[in-house]
């Protein structure tokens, strides 16, 4: 959902101008005042050019889940600003960063390549994330991608996944709620449509 926030948060950050938003979008420079003003809606045709513009659809990339499972590099190696960004299809929230993927042990689910985005901070409780895939921090400092389970105190939990064995018994430092997952298919193709050149209208 694009709002007025982000549209605010996408001119502050990137430090563009509204006039520039404008010409993106390819209407009067007024219009953009409106729309922050609330005087005016955004309309769906208008909706990609503000997010490409504003770079509202790029999520940083704090990691990526290497062989054996473990999220690479170490929380601490990571800079503010990620490793990169991923761009997505829809503008995104500020309070989520995006982890790619590679490696076997989350199969079928998860594929090497697929990337999934989770919010920075923890929301819920523990106990409510008990079943759920979820990135999650050890007290220890590892970092991983598998499914919480309860453990034999409300203290520790056991980790599962697909083709690695259970981790028993650890305690977590950060639980990353799954916000959304993008196939690598459907990541290449969105990459290889944004990379064609664009039709001039006539």
């Amino acid at each position: 959902m694009l709002d007025v926030a982000m549209i605010e948060r996408g001119l502050e950050k990137t430090g563009k101008s509204k006039g520039g938003l404008a010409a993106a979008m390819g209407v009067r420079p007024g219009a953009v005042s409106e729309i922050l003003g609330g005087e005016r809606l955004v309309k769906a045709s208008e909706i990609i050019p503000i997010m490409e513009y504003l770079e509202l659809n790029l999520a940083p990339i704090m990691g990526r889940v290497g062989a054996g499972a473990v999220i690479e590099p170490d929380y601490e190696q990571v800079p503010p600003e990620g490793l990169g960004d991923i761009a997505l299809p829809f503008p995104i929230m500020e309070e989520t960063v995006a982890f790619e993927i590679v490696g076997d042990s989350m199969l079928p689910k998860y594929e090497s390549g697929d990337v999934i985005v989770v919010y920075k901070d923890q929301r819920h409780p523990l106990s409510s994330f008990y079943g759920e895939e979820a990135v999650v921090r050890l007290k220890t400092g590892e970092r991983y991608l598998k499914t919480i389970e309860r453990g034999k105190s409300p203290s520790v939990v056991n980790l599962t996944s697909f083709n690695a064995k259970p981790i028993v018994g650890v305690k977590l430092e950060w639980v990353g709620e799954i916000c959304l997952s993008m196939p690598k298919g459907q990541l290449e193709r969105l990459r290889a449509k944004s990379a064609r050149p664009r039709k001039k209208s006539k």
